[in-house]
């Protein structure tokens, strides 16, 4: 067999290391294109707060809550949106009652994942048989908070899965002579309740994510030691 010379042999492997280059390449481009999307970003729209404002159940009003959760969208960039506390107040003598269903735009609403909670307010609070057999998608593992977290639930501690709502299941206000929202989130009294959801849907004698049970006074050791800390539901209303 006749012998190739060393410069032929140089040429061809230098052929084959280039096609093996190339070819490398090309499954890489494929693999990035594959597992690109060029579906639209989901805007975040919804989120629990990370932390509460430390004085219980005095949030200051719906516009001291509606504040907190503004200034924590701003610190994940998106204070562009307008962002409102999922809250509902009991009528006084000087102002009527306001839903929290009334508060927070029509949906759709998205998490810091881009997973959609609900597509509507029907869908969110079940108002039809067929949404509320089918239920939102809120739960232990999409209700995050604005920093993409998971929030502490039943089981882990300390358990913070009370929510602070002041509402009745279907999203409205209690219409009753009790206070259900430690005076319109006015008080840090040991005395006075506020109602609460679950956000893990998990324990209380029912699964409802906006309207479990209520708690044992309106100060922040009261909401600790019913299970909470304080923490809201935020939902951009435009």
């Amino acid at each position: 067999m006749k012998k190739l010379p060393p410069g032929f042999i140089s040429l061809i492997s230098a052929i084959c290391l280039l096609a093996s280059h190339e070819s490398y390449a090309q499954a890489t481009a494929n693999a990035a294109g594959a597992t690109r999307s060029t579906d639209p970003a989901k805007p975040l729209s919804f989120f629990v707060t990370s932390e509460g404002q430390g004085k219980g159940a005095d949030l200051g009003g719906l516009q001291g809550a509606d504040a907190h959760c503004q200034q924590l969208a701003v610190s994940v960039g998106a204070g562009d949106k307008t962002w409102r506390a999922y809250l509902s107040t009991q009528a006084t003598n000087s102002q009527p009652a306001v839903n929290a269903r009334d508060r927070i735009g029509q949906g759709p609403w998205f998490n810091t994942r881009g997973v959609v909670i609900a597509k509507d307010l029907a869908h969110l609070h079940g108002d039809t048989l067929d949404a509320a057999r089918i239920g939102n998608n809120l739960s232990r593992s999409t209700a995050l908070n604005e920093k993409n977290e998971l929030v502490k639930g039943f089981g882990d501690k300390p358990n913070q899965h009370d929510i602070i709502t002041g509402s009745t299941s279907d999203g409205r206000a209690f219409q009753d002579n009790q206070d259900h929202t430690c005076k319109n989130y006015t008080s840090s009294g040991a005395d006075g309740t506020v109602q609460l959801g679950h956000v893990d849907r998990t324990g209380g004698g029912n699964t409802s994510w906006n309207s479990t049970h209520t708690s044992r006074g309106c100060g922040q050791e009261n909401l600790v030691s019913t299970g909470g800390a304080g923490l809201l539901y935020c939902f951009a209303a435009n």
